[in-house]
């Protein structure tokens, strides 16, 4: 029977398993000639290099640009170290437009604030500061928004001008942030008409041991503490959607009290002094994410503003 096609046999004839011998009978012998050890003498050396371990090579990396953001890390609507406001998603978009790497350096954001984190060099960029700020250089706005009256929806309240009669039998909870001569512009216009015994304060800063510090004035509206809260429109526009209860928000008009007391305010980057390569950058990432920009605020429920709004 022939063997099987797959064990690859075959019939014909196997040569001898008889070694060869030489002539001397010293058994098998190779006679190689000058130039065939020269191939094999350079084979060798061609093995032996290539079986060396390769030489690492240097690469040149640049480094990674990096921005560094001065934020607080407990004061939403804005910031957070969960990174979760808007101000957080802000610099996500700057940062990914000047493709660079994201960093930031934490610090409450109570007086000193400028002065211990960008002035200090500890961070290039604070991303909300009012346009007007003496304290940085700052960008083109990117953002315009006022103070706001807000109500229970269901309390029929519904209030538009400082000057209104039910300021002055409503109970009113306002923003404050620390003497008379740093409160905010509600504040202020309220005590300019004698409204100052049916008022509560609410501290912007409050318990910096609880979570967003900014929420307990709309809170307390919820809740029916205060029939009227005054609030900043970025505050009150976002804490009043976190509410069980329906709330009913309404800029305070005119824009300005006059003669020059504003409730509404431009809003942009600040960097420091002198640095103007940055600025430029970033006026022209806010001018070309505009609609971008503006999609990130109306998310968290900022109220925002024409820019020919009257002030």
């Amino acid at each position: 029977m022939n063997p099987p096609a797959s064990c690859g046999c075959s019939s014909r004839p196997q040569p001898s398993s008889i070694p060869l011998s030489s002539r001397n009978g010293r058994g098998p012998t190779t006679h190689l000639s000058s130039d065939m050890r020269i191939f094999f003498a350079c084979l060798a050396m061609l093995l032996s290099a290539c079986s060396r371990e390769p030489k690492q090579q240097v690469k040149s990396f640049s480094p990674q640009r990096v921005l560094r953001v001065c934020a607080d890390p407990n004061n939403l609507p804005y910031s957070n170290d969960a990174r979760q406001g808007f101000e957080n998603k802000l610099a996500d978009l700057v940062a990914k437009k000047l493709h660079a790497g994201l960093e930031y350096y934490w610090q409450p954001q109570r007086r000193g604030f400028v002065r211990n984190t960008l002035k200090a060099n500890l961070c290039d960029v604070i991303m909300g500061i009012p346009k007007d700020s003496d304290m940085v250089s700052t960008t083109e706005p990117y953002y315009r928004s006022t103070y706001v009256f807000v109500t229970r929806k269901a309390s029929g309240l519904h209030v538009t001008s400082m000057n209104s009669p039910v300021l002055r039998k409503a109970r009113i909870g306002v923003q404050v942030v620390g003497d008379d001569y740093t409160n905010t512009p509600p504040m202020h216009a309220l005590a300019k008409r004698g409204i100052v015994r049916n008022v509560a304060g609410y501290r912007v800063t409050d318990d910096y041991a609880k979570a967003n510090p900014p929420a307990r004035l709309i809170e307390a509206l919820a809740k029916g503490e205060v029939d009227i809260a005054i609030a900043w429109g970025p505050i009150a526009g976002y804490f009043s959607q976190q509410q069980s209860v329906a709330l009913e928000l309404t800029p305070v008009a005119p824009g300005t009290d006059l003669p020059s007391l504003a409730f509404v305010f431009d809003i942009s980057m600040g960097v420091r002094r002198g640095e103007d390569h940055l600025k430029r950058e970033l006026d022209e990432i806010i001018k070309e994410s505009s609609v971008e920009i503006a999609d990130i605020l109306r998310t968290y429920g900022v109220p925002l503003v024409s820019s020919t709004t009257v002030q």
